[in-house]
């Protein structure tokens, strides 16, 4: 079983590049591949271009969630309709993508940790959620092989998981069957413009006529849009994700606590993470956003590990061209695919705090391990707007780990923001201009 898309996956979409579209979607991650699936079902001509594979980079690497549990207050209706569309979307598929509706638990580790997600139940009652607050008891009933107690736990039924790496291939089947053109190997290196417009995109196999293009690159938009000269201070941290050989069946819902976030796979394995762990590697574009992310910091400042340096050719690596033309090879081509190596010693540890958890499972073995690049914002929200001095410039970027659970959602209102449509949300929270008007960076009310 391959678990993640990389760049050894062969090319399903090989072009060739049409010479006009409506729109041009740049990136061919979950969603990229849902915004030119509603587009294309609304009848516009839309050409997707991924500079690698599609679903080869964070959207193929994530733990499988589908979440409304612990969203900002602001995500929660779109992630709400994202439920909706994903179990409408999987009965078009030509393969089961594994989803499953079986529940998402945040386990409380103390009474602090139940406070706190008794006050964002609120938040998931506004808005119609089934989210509920378990008792210790009821946590223990529904974990019986569990090794310890927990003070309760946050745990929304409706919410679901699924394969990602043959989810998003089956959803860009269906945007294929819509009318999309979607091709893999082809980056855009830069946006043609007039009269502050977008007239074209121009990429590594020629020039697309279009007056609208939606940037949808995860971990690569901000090195885009600032080559374009939009600044978002969106930087990119790398997760670890595992999968275990097949153990005995301790329950089907995903749950978290401090240590090891888990779900089930239809293999008989687990996907194992270190929740809330993650790693940046220190570059330029990190020590530009340090006043952004104050807040952030201050309010965890042990969440995340430093490292000094990005491998060669990552979006924040020091040795990554900022300016390039039309003609040059871009970083875009260079590399293909962002595929980091996972930090086996978490994992290990990881694994361990598993089979502590569950000590009746035996041994765990990770049997496939790796590395994501998780785009992610001062305030943990995405970007999702119209950028303000570039018309028919739309961004959808920096989801902060959330992109596989929401992405057609977001897909959908990406899609009617670029055919200036209303997107039947309040998107206020997600303007770009909030880290440039003087609006305090805030973390909201997520979990």
């Amino acid at each position: 079983m391959a678990f993640v898309i990389s760049e050894s996956t062969p090319v399903t979409y090989p072009g060739p590049l049409p010479q006009a579209a409506d729109v041009v979607v740049i990136g061919g991650g979950i969603i990229g591949v849902c915004t030119a699936l509603f587009l294309a079902r609304a009848g516009q001509s839309v050409v997707l271009c991924e500079k690698g594979r599609i679903a080869g980079e964070q959207s193929s690497r994530n733990w499988g969630w589908i979440r409304q549990t612990g969203r900002d207050p602001d995500e929660i209706p779109i992630s709400a309709e994202a439920n909706r569309i994903w179990l409408e979307l999987a009965n078009e598929t030509n393969v089961d993508i594994g989803l499953r509706q079986v529940g998402i638990s945040y386990l409380a580790n103390s009474d602090a940790d139940f406070a706190q997600y008794q006050d964002w139940l609120i938040h998931a009652k506004a808005h119609g959620l089934d989210s509920r607050m378990m008792s210790k008891t009821e946590v223990a009933a529904m974990n019986p092989n569990i090794s310890r107690s927990f003070a309760g736990a946050l745990h929304t039924a409706s919410d679901m998981r699924a394969e990602p790496w043959v989810a998003v291939p089956a959803l860009a089947g269906i945007a294929l069957r819509e009318g999309a053109t979607l091709i893999e190997n082809c980056a855009v290196r830069v946006l043609e413009t007039r009269s502050g417009a977008i007239t074209g995109v121009v990429t590594e196999s020629g020039t697309i006529q279009t007056n609208r293009v939606v940037v949808a690159g995860g971990a690569w938009s901000s090195l885009f849009l600032r080559r374009h000269g939009v600044e978002i201070p969106q930087l990119s941290v790398r997760a670890s994700v595992c999968a275990t050989q097949a153990l005995p069946n301790i329950g089907d819902s995903g749950s978290s606590d401090s240590d090891v976030a888990w779900r089930r796979r239809d293999d008989g394995g687990y996907t194992l993470a270190a929740g809330g762990f993650h790693e940046l590697f220190v570059g330029p574009d990190a020590f530009r956003a340090v006043p952004s992310y104050v807040n952030q910091l201050k309010s965890d400042p042990f969440g995340r590990r430093y490292l000094a340096m990005a491998p060669k050719g990552y979006p924040d690596a020091w040795g990554t061209p900022r300016n390039w033309g039309a003609e040059d090879v871009s970083p875009f081509e260079k590399l293909r695919v962002l595929d980091p190596s996972p930090n086996m010693k978490k994992l290990r540890q990881v694994a361990q705090s598993f089979s502590d958890l569950f000590p009746s499972i035996g041994p765990v073995t990770i049997a496939k391990a790796w590395g994501g690049m998780i785009d992610t914002m001062p305030d943990e929200v995405p970007v999702v707007d119209e950028t303000p001095n570039i018309r028919g410039l739309f961004v959808g970027t920096g989801f902060s780990g959330h992109g596989f659970g929401i992405g057609p959602g977001m897909g959908r209102v990406l899609a009617d923001l670029a055919m200036g449509r209303d997107p039947g949300h309040d998107l206020t929270r997600f303007r770009i201009g909030r880290f440039s008007d003087g609006s305090e960076i805030t973390t909201g009310q997520a979990l």
